[in-house]
C-alpha cells in the first residue's frame, strides 16, 4: 500500500499538469468558435469524460495500467484539474441571469448528454482497441 505522501505527489503531480491543459483547451476554443455559450467547457468536459471511459477501461485489463499510481495520477490527478463543474455550473447560471433560457437549458442537457455519451465511447474504445492489436 502506497504513503499517503506518495499518493499527494501523483494526484499534485497529475493536478499540475491538469490545470494548465484545461485552460489551454477552453481558451483555444473559445477563441475560434467565440464565447456566446460555453463550448470551451464543454469540449474540456467531454474530452475529459472521454478519458476518464478510456483510463476506466485499461484498468480493468490486467497489467495495462499501473495501478494505483496511474489512476492517482492521470483520473485524480488530471482529469480532476482538467474537468470542470463549477465552471460549467457558473455558467449556465450567468446564461440564466442573463435571460438566456435557452441556452442554459442547452447547455444542461448537452453537457450532461455529452460527457455521459463521451465516458461510454472512451469504455468502448478501451476495451475494444487492446484486443485489435494497438
Amino acid at each position: 500500500m502506497q504513503s499517503m505522501l506518495h499518493v499527494m505527489i501523483w494526484v499534485a503531480l497529475g493536478s499540475a499538469l491538469g490545470g494548465p491543459a484545461r485552460y489551454f483547451v477552453s481558451g483555444l476554443i473559445g477563441r475560434h468558435v467565440g464565447e456566446t455559450f460555453p463550448w470551451g467547457t464543454m469540449a474540456v468536459n467531454v474530452s475529459g469524460a472521454f478519458a476518464v471511459g478510456l483510463l476506466a477501461a485499461a484498468a480493468t485489463i490486467e497489467g495495462l495500467m499501473p495501478m494505483p499510481a496511474g489512476w492517482q495520477f492521470a483520473v485524480t490527478g488530471f482529469l480532476g484539474a482538467y474537468t470542470t463543474v463549477s465552471s460549467f455550473s457558473l455558467q449556465t447560471m450567468a446564461l440564466a441571469l442573463d435571460g438566456e433560457f435557452l441556452k442554459a437549458g442547452g447547455n444542461i442537457a448537452l453537457s450532461l448528454l455529452l460527457c455521459l455519451a463521451g465516458v461510454a465511447l472512451g469504455y468502448g474504445a478501451g476495451i475494444v482497441l487492446p484486443g485489435a492489436g494497438l
